[in-house]
């Protein structure tokens, strides 16, 4: 185990206040996990060897000096350290890298810095580790409160683990959120209800909250194609994901996105840049990233496997494999499809200025007397609840 030192003190303040401007990430993708879960088509990889920590710590570094001359100057408003499983990082990894961020671009004290960690991972000594070199926020993969169904979703870690996790994440960062699954096989809405209320009951302040899917290439796939494995039909899924919003806008945690609910003033900093369409660099095998180059957006997208882009960092000094301009009317869309995911919508301004047009008045009066859409005054558009169910619909309507 690392050596602990002492807390930073310039990332040991107060978090600083949400001020609704889109700002600037910095996403690190730790691509390794102890198993790879049946429904997960994420950039994870299991590997039986210890992974050379140095090695690719030194790749990070190598890599955001490339993405610094991509982005410029920039004012870091969130970090977020994904996966995987970074919660396998030693905490010496962990501050190398916010070491090298805060290198190449500025990093204000006080900026939401959070990492990803399943409860199988967990150790309090590493907890505290993490805490001493920035990260303020932990974001826990519980997945789901009973073991049953843990054991189906091809989890590592109990139910007394998950507890173990998140009494840990309370007592020891400023900031917690825990992730759950629901709409699995057979489950009943009085049941997610009871589960969801107890998730609730742990003082938490922020939850991620995804109906299971079932991705082309993952285990589940395979089972789903040969009728092994049932999901709940639309109509189930539908009145799950209404208990959903239900009970947790009744108890202080109302979704400010689809999938996620938080007591006002705890919403995912990180987060919120995606939706709001804002910068992000992504570093790491599979990370990507949008940046801004004068009026244009450049996306980016790195080698998805971790030796092959170890390779390439250590040769060319970046592991980016593609690299596309995007044009005004692909920035409209991508605004469009990320910004009607949150409940205080898309800035109109912000989508005429990029598409050149204003929303057709014919498409938007049928989406908005079907009460799927609504206006917040002259400025910001928005999904219902309602819309929210469609809201793969109400895009493409929308965009058209």
């Amino acid at each position: 185990m690392d050596t602990l030192k002492q807390p930073n003190l310039t990332r040991d303040a107060a978090l600083l206040p949400d001020t609704g401007e889109p700002g600037f990430g910095v996403y690190v993708h730790w691509p390794f996990c102890a198993a790879k879960c049946p429904y997960c088509d994420f950039n994870s990889h299991v590997r039986h060897q210890p992974v050379d920590q140095e090695r690719f710590t030194a790749a990070f570094l190598k890599e955001m000096a490339t993405v610094r001359q991509l982005s410029g100057s920039k004012t870091v408003t969130s970090v977020f350290l994904g996966g995987g499983t970074p919660s396998l990082m030693k905490p010496s990894t962990v501050s190398a890298i916010l070491d090298g961020i805060a290198k190449h671009w500025h990093l204000p004290d006080g900026i939401e810095i959070t990492m990803e960690a399943n409860p199988s991972s967990v150790e309090a000594e590493r907890f505290r580790g993490y805490r001493a070199a920035g990260v303020n926020r932990v974001s826990l993969g519980v997945q789901a409160l009973n073991d049953c169904d843990l054991k189906f979703l091809g989890r590592l870690h109990d139910v007394a683990d998950a507890l173990k996790a998140i009494k840990l994440a309370r007592d020891i960062f400023p900031r917690m959120s825990f992730d759950l699954i629901y709409a699995r096989p057979n489950q009943t809405v009085d049941e997610w209800e009871r589960e969801l209320k107890e998730a609730i009951s742990y003082a938490v302040d922020h939850l991620s909250l995804y109906q299971l899917t079932i991705e082309e290439g993952t285990p589940f796939y395979g089972l789903h194609k040969a009728g092994k494995l049932v999901a709940p039909d639309g109509d189930q899924s539908a009145l799950l994901y209404e208990a959903t919003q239900e009970i947790t806008a009744r108890e202080g945690l109302p979704a400010y996105e689809v999938s996620n609910h938080a007591r006002p003033g705890a919403e995912s900093r990180h987060n919120l840049t995606y939706w709001r369409y804002g910068d992000y660099a992504g570093i790491g095998p599979g990370a990507h990233g949008r940046l801004s180059r004068g009026s244009m957006k450049i996306a980016t997208a790195t080698e998805r496997q971790p030796e092959s882009w170890l390779d390439l960092v250590e040769r060319d000094g970046h592991g980016i494999i593609d690299q596309e301009q995007l044009g005004y009317e692909e920035q409209a869309d991508e605004l469009l499809l990320m910004g009607l995911r949150l409940r205080e919508g898309v800035d109109l301004a912000r989508w005429q200025q990029l598409s050149g047009r204003d929303p057709d008045p014919k498409r938007e009066e049928f989406l908005l007397e079907h009460g799927f859409i609504e206006r917040i005054g002259n400025s910001r558009l928005r999904c219902t609840p309602s819309g929210m169910l469609i809201l793969d619909s109400v895009v493409a309507d929308l965009a058209c």
